[in-house]
C-alpha cells in the first residue's frame, strides 16, 4: 500500500506533496458538491465563490434601493473596493493555490533529483515532508483559521480599520456606532470572511512551507561549491517566487481596492499611499523569500570550505605545471603546443572563479522582480487618478518612440 506521506523517488514524477488540496475547506467543497481538485474545475470554483460573495450583495442592495442612491456616500455599484475584492482578488487567491500546487512539488523533488540530501539523512528529510503533510492536512488548523477570520478579521480589522467611516450601502453611522444594512450583514459575516479565509489559509500553507524549508536546512546537505549555478546546487530555490506571484497579485488587488475607495470617496490621492505600497512590496518579498535565507549558513560554510579546498588543489596543480614546463621537467619529446595541461589549467581556474563567486543565499533578481511586478500591476491603474489617460498615453508613446 502506498504511503500518502512518502516522496516518490522517480525524478519524472513530482513528490506526493502539495501545500494546497487538504483540510476542512476541501471537506466543505465536497459537501457543497464543488470540485475539490486544485487543478480541475478551477473555473467553477471561482464562479461559485465569487457569486456566493458578490451576487447576494447585488440582490440585497437592489431590494433595499442602495444601488445608486444619491443620499449614500458610497452606493453599491460605485464601491470599487467590494467589486475588486470579490471579482478580482478572490479568483486570484484561488489561482494562487493552483500556482503553488503546480510549482512547489517539483521544487521539493529537486532535493532528491540533485542528490542534495545524503542517504544517511534521507530519513530526516522524509520525516520533515511527512510532518508538513500532516500540518497542511489539519482540519483543526482550518477551524482555527475560521475562528481567526471572525474573531480578528471581521470584528477588529474590517469593522475598525477597513470599513469606510461614511454612509455606505453596507453601513450607516449612528450615535451608537455603524448600523449594518441587510446587504452589510451578508457582506460582513459571509462575503468578507470568505475572502479572508482564502487569504489566511494561504498564509498557513506558506508557514508550513517555511517550516519545511527550515527543517531541510538543518540537514547537512551535499552542496557542491563549484556547481555552475553558483548556489552550490540550490539555484532552483531562487525560482520559488514564481510559485507565489498570484498570491502577490491578490494582495496588490486588495490594496488597490482599498486605495481606490479612499481616493474616490475620501478625497485622498495616490501619493499619500506611497508608504503603504512600499510596505506591501517589502512585506511580500519577506514572506516569500525570507525562508530561503535558512540555507545561508550552509552555503556560506560550503563556499568557505570550497575556496580553501580548490585553492589547495590549484596550488598543487600550478606547482606541478611550473615544475614541468618552466623548470625543465617536461619530457624532451613532449610539445607545449597542443598539450592538455594548458586547457586543464584554464578549466581549473574557471572552477576556482566559480567557487569564489558562489552566493551565500539562494536569492536573485529573477526571484524578486516577478513578485514586485505582481504586487504593483493591480495598483498601477490608479495612476490614472493623477494623470488623465490621454496625457499618460502621450508620455508613454514619447518614451517609446
Amino acid at each position: 500500500m502506498k504511503n500518502s506521506t512518502s516522496v516518490p523517488t522517480d525524478p519524472l514524477n513530482p513528490p506526493d506533496f502539495s501545500l494546497v488540496p487538504a483540510g476542512l475547506f476541501v471537506q466543505l467543497l465536497r459537501w457543497a458538491h464543488l470540485p475539490d481538485s486544485v487543478l480541475m474545475q478551477a473555473r467553477q470554483r471561482i464562479i461559485a465563490i465569487a457569486l456566493l460573495a458578490w451576487l447576494p450583495l447585488l440582490l440585497l442592495c437592489a431590494l433595499e434601493g442602495q444601488m445608486l442612491t444619491g443620499s449614500l456616500a458610497v452606493p453599491f455599484l460605485l464601491d470599487i473596493e467590494a467589486h475588486v475584492r470579490f471579482l478580482v482578488a478572490a479568483p486570484l487567491l484561488i489561482l494562487a493555490e493552483i500556482a503553488m500546487h503546480r510549482r512547489i512539488p517539483p521544487l521539493l523533488q529537486q532535493f532528491r533529483v540533485r542528490r542534495l540530501v545524503p542517504e544517511h539523512s534521507m530519513a530526516r528529510f522524509e520525516a520533515a515532508v511527512a510532518s508538513a503533510f500532516r500540518l497542511r492536512s489539519s482540519a483543526l488548523a482550518d477551524a482555527l483559521l475560521i475562528a481567526a477570520v471572525y474573531g480578528v478579521g471581521v470584528l477588529i480589522v474590517w469593522r475598525h480599520y477597513v470599513a469606510l467611516d461614511a454612509a455606505t450601502w453596507y453601513a450607516t453611522p449612528s450615535a451608537t456606532g455603524s448600523k449594518l444594512s441587510l446587504a452589510g450583514i451578508w457582506y460582513g459575516y459571509v462575503s468578507v470572511p470568505i475572502v479572508q479565509f482564502l487569504l489566511f489559509r494561504l498564509y498557513w500553507r506558506m508557514l508550513v512551507w517555511a517550516r519545511l524549508l527550515w527543517q531541510v536546512s538543518r540537514i547537512e546537505l551535499s552542496l557542491v561549491p563549484a556547481h555552475p549555478d553558483r548556489y552550490g546546487g540550490l539555484e532552483f530555490l531562487a525560482s520559488t517566487g514564481y510559485a507565489f506571484t498570484m498570491f502577490a497579485a491578490a494582495h496588490g488587488a486588495l490594496a488597490a481596492g482599498q486605495i481606490a475607495s479612499r481616493i474616490f470617496f475620501a478625497g485622498a490621492t495616490l501619493p499619500q499611499f506611497a508608504n503603504e505600497i512600499s510596505g506591501l512590496i517589502i512585506f511580500m518579498l519577506c514572506v516569500v523569500l525570507a525562508p530561503l535565507l535558512f540555507f545561508a549558513p550552509q552555503l556560506a560554510a560550503a563556499k568557505q570550505a570550497g575556496v580553501l579546498e580548490y585553492g589547495a588543489l590549484a596550488e598543487r596543480y600550478v606547482r606541478g605545471f611550473d615544475a614541468k614546463w618552466l623548470r625543465g621537467g617536461a619530457p624532451a619529446d613532449e610539445e607545449l603546443i597542443g598539450s592538455a595541461d594548458i586547457q586543464s589549467q584554464a578549466d581549473l581556474g574557471t572552477s576556482y572563479d566559480v567557487v569564489r563567486s558562489m552566493r551565500i543565499a539562494p536569492l536573485s533578481i529573477q526571484a524578486i522582480v516577478p513578485l514586485v511586478l505582481a504586487t504593483v500591476i493591480p495598483i498601477a491603474p490608479l495612476m490614472l487618478t493623477m494623470i488623465p489617460l490621454n496625457e499618460l498615453l502621450k508620455k508613454l508613446f514619447g518614451i517609446v518612440f
